[in-house]
């Protein structure tokens, strides 16, 4: 019996690292989490949305789609995730339409995790974009993040992008996000491709994001929607996400109101896998053209 409590004991001391070292693993941070923050519209069409510029959050994509259409938008949003108790929230402004510099700033809270390993952060965006023609839009944008909790954050970083339109239908981008390194896991370097189709009252977008950094390996997101517009007021979305981080699918669904003066976004978003997450969403909006 004393050997087999040396035993024991001796195997106890051996793998009390390796439990260590799993439960740290676990609770590091998700940096696919900061980049899932969206639009009511964005969810509805499954993340496809940094090449359509319509939004006033376009300014969180890639910054050259604020230049995209010439209009002053401001925007308020709210989703919750009642599986993972995620939360955010989002008011953005965009202004395309008093001069040739398109502006936009943003400020988005966000609520992660349960219990000990909840965070709370606050992400601010400022966004320019400028036209050269009618054909091609250049942006950058900066971001400071700061986050208390369970995962800490204090960093600033920047994006870029460019926007091209070989014709009015069609919208063709590619922008590089958390430029300026931070040795912050939260903020890791990205890149994403991004293309989007205006066909009368279809709209038609797709999104390919690469991380190269996070769990040393290539990380690769797939995305795709659509909307179509009924009765040019009332929109209705979906789209499909495979998420390269949690390795499973997407879901998302939306229906809108549109008025002259602004509308309403309504989004659902079902995981299948992963986190088995269900948000939804809802995005309040103002437009002046």
């Amino acid at each position: 019996m004393r050997m087999w409590h040396r035993l024991t004991l001796l195997f106890t001391l051996l793998l009390a690292p390796l439990t260590r070292a799993q439960e740290d693993t676990s609770r590091q941070p998700r940096a696919e989490d900061l980049r899932e923050i969206l639009s009511a519209r964005a969810y509805g069409m499954g993340g496809a949305w940094r090449a359509l510029g319509i939004g006033a959050e376009s300014g969180t994509g890639n910054p050259a789609a604020l230049a995209a259409f010439r209009s002053y938008r401001i925007e308020l949003t709210g989703s919750w995730d009642w599986v993972g108790k995620d939360a955010f929230g989002m008011v953005a402004l965009a202004d395309s339409s008093t001069s040739a510099l398109a502006a936009g700033v943003s400020y988005q809270l966000i609520s992660l995790g349960k219990g000990v390993d909840r965070a709370t952060g606050h992400l601010n965006t400022v966004a320019l974009a400028i036209p050269f023609g009618d054909s091609l839009m250049v942006g950058v944008s900066s971001r400071y993040l700061l986050m208390r909790g369970a995962r800490q954050a204090n960093a600033i970083t920047g994006d870029a992008g460019i926007i091209f339109r070989p014709a009015p239908i069609i919208s063709l981008g590619v922008s590089a996000h958390n430029l300026i390194g931070t040795g912050n896991a939260e903020l890791t370097r990205y890149y994403t491709a991004h293309a989007g189709v205006f066909a009368g009252l279809l709209t038609l977008a797709a999104d390919v994001r690469a991380d190269f950094e996070t769990n040393n390996r290539t990380t690769l997101t797939y995305s795709g929607g659509m909307e179509y517009l009924f009765g040019q007021s009332f929109p209705v979305r979906a789209g499909y996400t495979w998420d390269g981080f949690t390795r499973s699918s997407q879901l998302g669904v939306g229906i809108g109101l549109l008025t002259p003066g602004g509308g309403i976004d309504i989004a659902y978003r079902h995981d299948i896998g992963g986190e088995n997450g269900r948000l939804v969403a809802v995005t309040l909006k103002v437009q002046v053209q």
